[in-house]
This record gives structure tokens, sequence and C-alpha cells, in this order.
């Protein structure tokens, strides 16, 4: 039995497709043994959101190689996209698998040691497999708007296997992978949409993932029941662009649709939610754009829809918003914040915020700071802007220094914090709903830690009680008081 071990970078769709590759090779008989250890196959599922993760990519790749010489080491996903002349030339790596071709693991393992076998080994830089699904590297075009996809040149349709960005941008098919269980023991991620038309001016994504293509709806549904069947309550709805599920659906009328019909992701939700067993359906990052009031109205109607919702905002200034290439105003993301509250009673609304953006001034930065504090989120997640080649943005003059993006990152994660605190001390003397997951230690005292379907962390002391059993169960208690880590104690 040959051993093999993964390593995940990145997004929770990369997450999906590494456990949806685990359970590939589990099936097709290697034993999965844990990265640090040695192993006759390792895979990195590589992310290039940004600079940083391509360079944390090559070096798992090399940690991979250093681990056992003798291993095949597979170089999968985003950075095989964006960077495909560089992967193929680095020696520590033997298998190179793009988007859209993680399903043929397997097989390509076979090839590669049946080759071996043969006498006809396969040396790491020369000759070696390679599979990517598209590419983008030198293919990007400013032309002064945003960025679009050209044709692919000659070079990119013939020779090396390796397909340039035209041809993934091609692609309509969705990348057919399925998960029976998740790392976590009551959450499950699903992948159920993959690529991006969106081209923010900052973002490599769809260069790495490719145009829209969704996931049908049976299939989707297949494989909630399966988890729901192995004891998962609460599913997460993901993908690379969420908003835009539907797009790319082909045969509409094999799904209850007919052709002029439109299939979308409220569509998808009440098919999800009609599966019995589980009992709470959480959304993955959404665009403002798809919040409008017919949308959060049906929404509203399905219980098991979680009221946590992560609404991308990116910065509170619409002259930023443009040069982002983002398509929305300020005073529209706030309408879609006002419609989520009318809609649902007291909803955890998170967002994502970026500082530093080129061009970004003094003004722009407070202005983004007073609708932060306008709007009031649960929670953050604040990013410095980290030049990305191949993209827009990093040709963009007036590049912020190093030091302003530091202390500008430092005034949000300053406002954030009573931000959180106030939306959690609400809670305070109100009975809580979570779902317990996993025995921790807080402050010398256990714990049962769970979340409520805001995503609030509750914690239930186990003194005096029996931990057995609470696991994935749903406990209804008041809220007490905070813990460190802002944490309720119910």
């Amino acid at each position: 039995m040959r051993k093999a071990a993964l390593h995940n970078l990145g997004c929770k769709v990369n997450a999906y497709e590494t456990e949806a590759m685990q359970q590939m090779l589990e099936q097709a008989g290697y034993e999965i043994v844990p990265f640090d250890e040695k192993a006759d196959v390792y895979v990195v599922n590589t992310c290039s959101v940004t600079n940083m993760a391509d360079r944390k990519s090559r070096q798992m790749l090399h940690r991979a190689k250093k681990n056992n010489p003798d291993s095949v080491v597979v170089a999968a996903g985003c950075y095989v996209q964006t960077s495909p002349e560089q992967a193929q030339a680095d020696k520590a790596v033997d298998i190179l698998i793009g988007n859209n071709k993680k399903h043929e693991l397997p097989e390509m393992l076979e090839r590669f040691f049946a080759g071996r076998e043969a006498g006809n080994p396969v040396l790491p830089g020369e000759g070696r497999p390679f599979f990517p699904a598209g590419a983008a590297a030198g293919t990007e075009r400013m032309a002064g708007g945003p960025m679009h996809q050209e044709e692919p040149s000659a070079a990119g349709k013939q020779g090396s296997g390796c397909r340039s960005i035209g041809d993934i941008a091609q692609e309509r098919e969705y990348e057919k992978l399925r998960i029976g269980r998740t790392a976590e023991h009551t959450r499950a991620f699903i992948k159920v949409q993959d690529g991006c038309n969106q081209f923010c001016s900052y973002c490599i994504i769809p260069y790495a993932r490719g145009r829209v293509r969704s996931r049908s709806p049976e299939d989707v549904v297949q494989e909630v029941k399966r988890l729901a069947a192995n004891g998962y309550r609460e599913v997460v709805l993901t993908g690379i662009h969420l908003s835009s599920y539907g797009m790319g659906l082909e045969n509409k009328d094999a799904i209850g649709k007919s052709p002029q019909e439109e299939v979308n992701l409220l569509d998808l939700i009440r098919k999800v939610h009609g599966v019995q067993g589980i009992e709470r359906i959480r959304l993955g990052s959404l665009e403002p754009q798809i919040i409008t009031e017919g949308f959060v109205q049906e929404l509203s109607k399905m219980f098991k829809v979680c009221p946590h919702f992560h609404l991308s905002l990116q910065s509170g200034c619409d002259a930023t918003l443009s040069r982002m290439n983002r398509k929305y105003t300020c005073q529209e993301y706030e309408e879609r914040c006002r419609l989520l509250r009318e809609y649902f009673h007291h909803p955890a609304i998170t967002t994502d915020v970026i500082v530093g953006f080129p061009g970004e001034t003094e003004e722009e930065f407070e202005a983004t700071r007073r609708f932060l504090k306008k709007i009031g989120f649960f929670e953050m997640h604040i990013f410095k802007y980290s030049v990305r080649e191949g993209t827009r943005a990093a040709k963009m003059p007036d590049q912020v220094p190093e030091g302003i993006k530091n202390r500008r990152s430092e005034a949000l994660f300053a406002d954030a914090a009573p931000m959180n605190r106030h939306y959690l001390e609400w809670h305070l003397g109100r009975e809580v709903e979570a779902l317990m997951e996993e025995k921790v230690l807080i402050e010398g005292q256990e714990y049962f830690l769970g979340h409520t379907k805001e995503y609030v962390k509750v914690a239930l002391p186990l003194e005096g009680r029996q931990e057995q059993g609470l696991g994935n169960q749903i406990v209804k208690a008041k809220a007490a008081s905070l813990l460190k880590g802002n944490i309720l104690s119910i």
C-alpha cells in the first residue's frame, strides 16, 4: 500500500477539493498520512491569490521533496494555472495538475508509477507529465479597462500540453468532485460553483479559475444527502463566486426548468432546504448585488438558513471601489445591509476590507473608516493590499507605502473590536441556540464549544456535566457572560 500526504493552501473551495482528492486516493488504495511524515506521494493544493501565496506554495512543494526525495510530488491548482512555466521548471515537482483536472489525480499517479516500473522513469524537471486545465502566464491585457481574456496563441494550443488562459476561459463544464465527509464532524463545506467573471482589478482568480461554472442541483443535493446520512447537521454552500451560481448550467430543462428560465442560488438553497437531517444552511461569501428584497424575503422564509451573511465590501469609498472595478456604490451596499436587517432578526453581517489600495488617499481611507462604523459589522476581515503580478492594480500609479498600510490596518482593527463586542453583548441574557462541536479549555476550565446560527462562539461549562453525547447536538440556553476570546458562556 502506497502512502499519500496532502496539504491545502488557500480558500474553502481549495479545502473542499483537497478533501475530494484525499477521498479519491483512499478509494484507490492509498494510506493517508500526515504531511510531515514520509510518504510515496505528496499532493499540494496550491494558492495564488497573492505573491506570498505563490511563495508558500513553492515552499510546501520543496518541503515535500525534502521529506522524501524519492516521492512523487504533485502540484495542483491555482499556482499551476497562474505560473505554469515556473511550476514546470521546478525540479521539486513531478506532476502538475491545473484546475478542472483534479478528478484525474489517481489515474495520473497510476500512469506515472507504471512508467517507473517499466524502466522508463520520469525524472524531476525532465519530461514530466503536465496536466493543467489552463494557464494564465503572459496572457493578461490591460488595454485601459478591466482585464479581459484573449484568444490563446498558437503556442498555447500546441506542443507542451500547457493550454493558455483563453482555453480555460472557454471551459463551461463543472469539474465533478465529490465528498462523503469532511475534516469537521458537524459542519460540511460543499463546493457548488467555480470560476469568476468579475475581474476586480486586484484579483488574479479569474485567471486561475476561469469563467463561471455551476454544479448541477441534483449533484449538490445527492452530496448533501450523503453528508446528512453520515451525521452532518450543517452545510455551508461555497464557491469562488457563489452569487453567480446557476451560470454555466446546461440542459436546464432536465432539472425542471425551461431553457428560458434561470437557475439561481435561491433555487439551489430551496432544494438543499428539503434534505432531511440537515438543520442549518450557511452561505459562503456573497456579492452585494444578489441581496435584493425578493431574494432576502425568500431566504427569510427558510428556517434552516443561518442569519450569517458575509457581504464583500473591500472599500467604503466610491472612488476606491471604482478603481477596484467593484460594481456597486457605498449607498447600494448600505441598502443591502438594511434589507438583511429588516428580514432577519439581528443577523451577523461580516465583510472583507482592503486598506492601502493604489491611490487610496488619507481622505478616502477616512471615508472607508466612517462607512464601516456606520454599518456596524459583527466581524471584519482586514487585509493590507498586496501587489499581485498579472493584475491591473499591480501597474496602477500611486502605490501606497507599507508603513501607511500598516497604520491604516491597525486603525481598522482597533475600530473592529468594539463593533464585535457590541454585537456579542447584545446576546447576554437572551436564549441562544448552538450546535456543539468540541471540548476546549478556557482559562483553565473545561467547556464544550459550539456556534450559533450567527456563527457566534458559545461555550457550555462541563463542570458537573457529562460531555458524552454533547458533540453534534443542538443546545439552547441563555447567554450568561462573555469569556476570553469573545466566546459566550451559557
